[in-house]
Order: structure tokens, then C-alpha cells, then sequence
């Protein structure tokens, strides 16, 4: 029989969850107030960082299926904060660009960013609140290689 573990670590992963989803329905009631979705403002952000993505790219970044992406668009599209253009080099394509209109309500968006991270790190002093970051980093690297270790098996086992 293996021995039980620590607390620490047993505590790990429903912390973290619970964090999630507390994290996300405070963005939700602060999102509201602006009359859009956590889910439209993640749209807005990606593009704000990447202009110009494919619909089928900005699924996949945002791990969402494309008709559901679509009625986000429809509706970002239909409050003119986003359009599609078509790609010069594919017809059936459509590329996202942020509407001029967008600009102010980012501005509002990145206030609330700011609003939710002291939020939640308000307890934390800077240097604490670094390191927590920093562990984060290293844990998110952790299960990224733990997924390509794990892909790599399974494709192991498919072909091998």
C-alpha cells in the first residue's frame, strides 16, 4: 500500500480549481457591467493581441468550438466592436480586426484586469506576489511537458 500524501498536495488541485472558478465569476459580474461576456472580453483580448487571426485559428487559441465562436463574433460584430475581412489568399475565410469602437471599451477592460489581479493578490506584498507568478510559470511548464510526454506515449502506443 502506498503511503498517503502530503496535504499540501492533496490540497493543490482544489485550491487551484476553486481559484478558477472564483477568478472567473468575478470576471463575469465585472464583465456584465460593460454589457459583455468574460467570453466576448476574451475575444476582444486575443485580438487585441493578435489582429487579423482566422476564425478556425482564434477557436483553437481559445480551446472553443468554432459554431460557438461564431455566434461570439456575430454578436461582438453586430455591437461594431470587431469585424471579419475577407483573407486575400483564402475566399472561404474570414480574418477578425478590432472596430474603432473596441478601443474605449479596452481601455475600461484593462482597468478591470488590473481591478481583479489586486483583488486577488491585494493580501500579497509585490515580492510574494512575483514568486506566486513565477510558480505558476514553472508549474504550467511542468504540465505542458507532463501533455507532450503523454502525447508522445500515446502515439508510442498507437503506432509502436
Amino acid at each position: 500500500m502506498e503511503p498517503p500524501m502530503p496535504r499540501s498536495n492533496t490540497d493543490f488541485l482544489f485550491a487551484l480549481f476553486e481559484t478558477q472558478r472564483m477568478l472567473r465569476l468575478y470576471a463575469d459580474k465585472l464583465a456584465a457591467q460593460h454589457g459583455i461576456t468574460r467570453a466576448q472580453w476574451a475575444v476582444l483580448a486575443k485580438l487585441e493581441r493578435t489582429e487579423g487571426l482566422k476564425q478556425s485559428e482564434l477557436a483553437d487559441m481559445m480551446e472553443m468550438q468554432p459554431i460557438t465562436l461564431t455566434r461570439l463574433i456575430d454578436r461582438l460584430c453586430g455591437n461594431d466592436l470587431i469585424e471579419r475581412r475577407e483573407d486575400a489568399k483564402d475566399r472561404r475565410a474570414n480574418r477578425l480586426y478590432l472596430r474603432p469602437a473596441a478601443l474605449p471599451l479596452l481601455k475600461k477592460l484593462a482597468r478591470l484586469r488590473s481591478d481583479i489581479t489586486e483583488a486577488a493578490l491585494g493580501h500579497l506584498n509585490p515580492s510574494e506576489a512575483d514568486d506566486l507568478v513565477r510558480h505558476l510559470e514553472s508549474i504550467k511548464d511542468n504540465i505542458r511537458d507532463a501533455l507532450a510526454s503523454a502525447d508522445k506515449k500515446t502515439k508510442e502506443q498507437r503506432y509502436g
